[in-house]
């Protein structure tokens, strides 16, 4: 399982991208969100082509799937879509990784359960400066 954002385990964070100039910003190591799908489109596209890691908040199947057909590296979602994405992410082999938003350690052990790729903490999301 994939932890991000947990003070002993190592990882990057992952930056909200808004715009092109946001995408300037980003340092090497740290990983794009784009959110919400819709409005960020054109950023995935970019981002795909420069092969820029990038990951893509999803509150629904639909933008799960099209944002692994986008290539994304990760899905970020709540814990209730993260359970009903990661089965389909299995039949379908998506290249992506689900990550489901936790606030506390304890919810790790119940996503673990639910054979999530990974769990991501609030601390891991930073905004562009």
């Amino acid at each position: 399982m994939l932890i991000f954002g947990h003070p002993w385990v190592p990882s990057p964070s992952l930056k909200k991208v808004f715009s092109q100039e946001d995408l300037a910003k980003i340092e090497e190591g740290e990983i794009v969100l784009l959110e919400p799908l819709a409005e960020a489109i054109q950023l995935a596209h970019y981002c795909r082509e420069h092969a820029i890691p990038f990951a893509v908040t999803v509150n629904e199947i639909r933008n799960a799937l099209i944002a692994n057909a986008l290539e994304a590296d990760f899905i970020v979602c709540q814990q209730e879509d993260g359970i009903e994405i990661q089965p389909l992410a299995e039949r379908y082999l998506f290249d992506a990784k689900v990550l489901v938003l936790i606030e506390e350690e304890k919810e790790i052990e119940r996503m673990a359960r639910f054979s999530i790729d990974g769990v991501i903490f609030p601390s891991a999301i930073v905004q562009t400066a």
